[in-house]
């Protein structure tokens, strides 16, 4: 008998339609082996397609898994800030608050909560971010970029490689109108960049203090390399790892200090990204990361 699946597509990062970071949620993935959930999140072809199935611990609000069209992930940002508000808004009954899901990472405690004109939901670090080793210079990585090396690096800030993960290198730049020039080597790129696996490389998270959006902290694009390489525009994962990258320059002092991200402007879908950072004796004790959602279609999968 053939199964009928609710699913629903949130853009995710954003507080309006048709920006931000698409998803697809099948909010009833009973049944469905992997590669089964992996032939759907191909037909779906979204960055992230979230399944959702009864969580192995009753008391936990749901278990998720998370797929790329290429390979199943961990853990990545947009799809559990979009899957948490996804599964408050399917359930009808207000039923905000506080709750975990149960993903490959770990357990990650989320809370939902209505900000604005939407619901906002954010999600504690399963995993706080940790430095990864980077052979390249930066010559390297300016070139895999299309940059100029002394347009790469401000103030005290250079690149270097960090995962909450999922692991980015992440890349100082001048300003946004450097940001905006990006010209993006794929195979310069993928010859010295760290590898999550054999068929995964590490992304670049380009980023800048200077801002188009005057209450934003950073500029950020993120670009995935492969045959063909694509940019993302709003990146959970490389938030959570960019806590490491602002630990580590800019040495936040004790208590909590928040930042607001803009990404996907120069690919006309802007998001913002909430990053909350706890530091208890100089050093990182919690993070956080933070976003809007809004839903923008719903059907019935026949699979």
């Amino acid at each position: 008998m053939r199964a009928e699946r609710k699913y629903f597509i949130y853009d995710v990062f954003t507080e309006d339609r048709l920006a931000g970071n698409p998803l697809a949620v099948v909010t009833d993935s009973k049944g469905l082996n992997t590669a089964a959930m992996q032939a759907i999140a191909r037909e779906f072809n979204l960055s992230e397609t979230a399944f959702v199935m009864a969580p192995a611990n009753p008391t936990h609000r749901a278990r998720v898994r998370i797929f790329t069209p290429d390979y199943e992930m961990p853990f990545a940002g947009h799809p559990t800030v979009g899957t948490a508000i996804a599964l408050v808004e399917a359930a009808g009954d207000g039923l905000a608050g506080i709750f975990v899901l149960e993903e490959n990472i770990g357990l990650v405690r989320c809370a939902v909560t209505r900000l604005g004109k939407s619901l906002f939901a954010e999600f504690d670090l399963p995993k706080l971010p940790e430095q990864l080793p980077l052979s390249a210079d930066v010559d390297a990585v300016a070139a895999a970029l299309g940059l100029m090396p002394h347009e790469v690096g401000f103030e005290n800030h250079k690149v270097s490689v960090w995962s909450a993960g999922v692991p980015y290198v992440a890349v100082p730049v001048a300003d946004t109108k450097v940001a905006a020039r990006i010209r993006f080597d794929n195979a310069a790129w993928m010859a010295f960049s760290p590898r999550k696996s054999e068929s995964a490389v590490a992304s670049a998270y380009v980023y800048c203090r200077e801002t188009l959006g005057h209450d934003n902290a950073f500029h950020a694009r993120m670009i995935v390399p492969g045959s063909p390489s694509y940019e993302d525009p709003a990146t959970g994962s490389a938030a959570a790892a960019f806590a490491g990258q602002v630990m580590h320059f800019d040495k936040p002092t004790d208590g909590a200090s928040r930042y607001w991200i803009e990404q996907g402007i120069e690919m006309g879908r802007p998001s913002r990204i909430r990053l909350e950072l706890e530091v208890a004796g100089g050093n990182l004790a919690s993070a956080r990361i933070g976003g809007h959602a809004v839903k923008v279609a719903e059907g019935v999968l026949l699979a």
